[in-house]
């Protein structure tokens, strides 16, 4: 059957997947936040912004006739992935999650878990540290009631405007990242403990590796529940759902 997939992206999962459909013959649209200035070309056509809730997203696959969409959102865009379960089922239209795997405390690992950013902040109530803050631009500014530390930031892009920070680094560089490149930025700036999302998979896992082994306690920001839906943690398994689907790649 011929396809029109919509993939909802801005991961390095996102990335692969798109290389991937790149060198074959299915039509397929990355549509993305838009969160980020430069955006790598993926060779594909991309639309930028929000569809309008799930029901904007609906109307969206309904008007551009989309067969399959494929939620490959960081785990947790829940707002977007909640409406992307919504709107396919809305549009009838199959769904499946390309999501990576959460991280799991290990052996010398020192996680204090919390339940969101919320969470985060109030567990940084405390005497001043050097902290190694890795949550992404958008939540910098709901730990500005936290003065008192030292934030090393790890941007993509430069910041427009000043940080709502009293003392701050902030890291332009974009991943995947290294263990040994964590541990030196680390050491660089002296940090005592480490703000991690749970994103799980492999491009952001070395801050968390780099901390156990500087043995650095890590507040970990648990994943948000999400609606039951299919899901893959591998390129190769969403081609496979897309041609057991009957999707001709054309490979």
């Amino acid at each position: 059957m011929s396809a029109n997939l919509l993939i909802l992206g801005g991961t390095t999962e996102a990335t692969a997947l798109c290389k991937a459909l790149a060198s074959t013959r299915v039509q397929a649209t990355l549509s993305y936040a838009g969160r980020t200035k430069k955006p790598l070309e993926l060779g594909l056509p991309q639309r930028v912004g929000g569809f309008g809730g799930a029901a904007g997203l609906a109307n969206y696959l309904r008007d551009h006739a989309v067969t399959h969409v494929i939620d490959a959102t960081h785990p947790f865009a829940a707002q977007m992935s909640c409406n992307a379960v919504e709107a396919c089922a809305q549009a009838k239209v199959p769904l499946i999650a390309l999501t990576r795997a959460p991280w799991q405390a290990q052996a010398g690992d020192n996680w204090q878990h919390v339940a969101d950013i919320d969470g985060a902040v109030q567990a940084l109530k405390r005497p001043p540290m050097r902290v190694m803050l890795a949550v992404g631009r958008m939540h910098l500014e709901a730990f500005a009631v936290n003065p008192d530390h030292f934030y090393l930031l790890r941007l993509v892009d430069q910041p427009e405007g000043a940080l709502p920070f009293p003392a701050c680094h902030a890291e332009i560089s974009r991943g995947p990242f290294t263990t040994e490149g964590d541990i030196a930025l680390m050491q660089q700036h002296s940090i005592d403990i480490v703000v991690s999302k749970n994103a799980g998979g492999i491009g952001a896992q070395s801050k968390i590796i780099a901390a156990r082994q500087l043995g650095l306690p890590v507040i970990m920001i648990d994943r948000p529940a999400l609606p039951q839906r299919s899901e893959a943690h591998d390129v190769q398994s969403v081609i496979d759902w897309l041609a057991h689907s009957g999707v001709d790649l054309g490979v």
